[in-house]
């Protein structure tokens, strides 16, 4: 019995199960709160499950908020497994759905299908571009990608409020002189097809393909392979002949391409329009920043985030039902929602801190082993 519990299936069930632990921790505690407001918990609990997934049209709006989520997270997972940490969500979404916005008010006489093709494009280029400035400066001038990110996010919104409230601003707004920021709305054959009678559209289904697509890329090819290879180990990866540099722009390119498409989807899909109350999340909804945590719940591992993003989908979406229901101040929502980031993120702390213990007791181990004093040739052993 004492092996089973010290085995590493055991372990790496256990670690693999720790954001699960992680959530339930959260909501206990948040449980306390709503107990000193003298709200029933388990009441409060069952009107965010209804909130999220007690109805077709619930469902749906879960899936709709968890698309951009998932799509960012996607882009979080390629950064990360190389070594680079990107902030710059946010600022990636707003500057792909720029890009995706102008090209469907300007080439307006185009055919539906191709607009939206194009947009989907324009929305993967234009992160990739904002994810690549970081990317660069970090591998040729050593800059931190982490402050970089964070002041590419605040150029973008700068940028936003500029264009939405000059160049992009919607006419009838314009001749009001109201200054709202937000573009003209997009023509109806622009919008991406809905799936079902609700609000859910086909960009849930282009997220959940990519997330199939980046394991694939990140477990299957050679790319991922390098990529993962440099950030496990740099050192190695450069004695293996890997260009280093090259492969950390690649990181935040990509990750910054997939935050760009979910703001053009984010465009496409839900708002058909960009509006903004000036701050980031205005458009975002915070998915830039959330998508890290739904990539960290996932393990960072493109599959395992599809259930993840669905999870904080039903968390954003039921949290509003249960505001309704059992009339608890939104303050308390959002702090139970950051009660979940907290500690999903304090759970990937612990979980590294496991391995690096178990690597320890395999090193010690391995020098105490008496097999050990015997050296074996790796190609014999193979042959």
């Amino acid at each position: 019995m004492k092996k089973i519990f010290q085995g590493d299936w055991f372990s790496q069930l256990i670690d693999g199960l720790l954001p699960v632990f992680a959530t339930l921790l959260a909501l206990l505690v948040g449980a306390v709160f709503l107990l000193m407001l003298r709200v029933n918990p388990l009441e409060a609990y069952a009107a965010l499950w209804d909130g999220a997934f007690g109805s077709t049209n619930a469902l749906a709006e879960t899936l709709v908020k968890a698309t951009p989520l998932l799509l960012v997270s996607l882009g979080i997972c390629i950064s990360f497994r190389g070594d680079m940490i990107n902030i710059g969500g946010e600022g990636q979404m707003i500057v792909g759905a720029l890009l995706a916005t102008w090209l469907g008010l300007t080439f307006t006489n185009l055919p539906g299908w191709l607009v939206i093709v194009m947009a989907m494009v324009a929305g993967f280029i234009g992160g990739a571009i904002w994810g690549g400035i970081p990317g660069l400066l970090k591998a040729y001038f050593r800059v931190n990608e982490i402050l970089s990110t964070v002041m590419m996010n605040a150029i973008a919104v700068q940028l936003m409020n500029f264009l939405l409230r000059d160049l992009l601003i919607d006419p009838s707004q314009a001749k009001l002189a109201s200054k709202i920021p937000q573009t003209a709305r997009l023509a109806e054959i622009f919008r991406l097809p809905r799936l079902a009678p609700t609000r859910l559209h086909l960009g849930a289904l282009i997220a959940v393909l990519l997330a199939i697509l980046v394991y694939i890329l990140l477990w299957r090819t050679t790319l991922g392979y390098r990529i993962r290879s440099v950030g496990q180990n740099v050192y190695a990866a450069l004695y293996a002949g890997i260009k280093v540099k090259r492969y950390m722009v690649l990181s935040l390119l990509l990750s910054g391409a997939f935050a760009g498409l979910a703001g053009a989807v984010q465009v496409y899909g839900v708002n058909y329009r960009m509006i903004t109350d000036g701050s980031a999340s205005g458009f975002t909804g915070s998915a830039g920043f959330n998508g890290i945590v739904v990539a960290l719940f996932g393990q960072l591992h493109p599959l395992w985030s599809i259930p993840a993003s669905i999870l904080f989908g039903a968390l954003l979406v039921g949290a509003n039902t249960m505001q309704r229901a059992v009339q608890v101040p939104s303050a308390l929502v959002t702090a139970i929602n950051g009660l979940v980031v907290v500690f999903v993120v304090s759970s990937e702390i612990w979980r590294r801190r496991r391995q690096r213990h178990r690597l320890a007791h395999a090193k010690q181990d391995e020098t105490s082993s008496p097999v050990d004093t015997k050296k074996v040739d790796p190609i014999e052993s193979d042959s």
